[in-house]
């Protein structure tokens, strides 16, 4: 009875999270927030429903494949999306007019590796 109330919560809150996640990338203003909306969240989100996936099954493979997944997500996800916000801000993609960003490190993401340029 508590495992099952425990997996439910774990769902519920999963689709929550993914749910926020879906309206940020529908809501936010630029690339940059829609990027930390999606990332974020989703992360949480997709996490939480893949404990409650390994919870409801007895089997310590289903668990180990869905810790095994959860694993894989929160390590490419973020990395993935540092990568396209920096591509995004030096290729000069335009931020809202509320998006703030600390002027040293605006130029420490323009500036280029002697190497990188051609």
């Amino acid at each position: 009875m508590i495992l099952e109330l425990i997996i439910a919560a774990l769902t519920v809150g999963g689709g929550f999270f993914c749910l926020g996640a879906g309206l940020g990338v529908l809501r936010l203003p630029d690339l940059l927030n829609r990027m930390h909306a999606s990332t974020k969240a989703g992360t949480l989100g997709v996490g939480m429903i893949l404990l409650a996936v390994g919870l409801a099954f007895d089997e310590a493979t289903v668990f180990a494949r869905a810790m095994a997944a959860f694993l894989f997500v929160l390590l490419t996800a973020p990395v993935a999306a540092h990568l396209i916000g920096r591509a995004a801000f030096r290729t000069g993609v335009p931020m809202a007019p509320g998006t703030a960003c600390e002027p040293g490190v605006a130029e420490a993401l323009r500036s280029r590796p002697a190497d990188a340029e051609e």
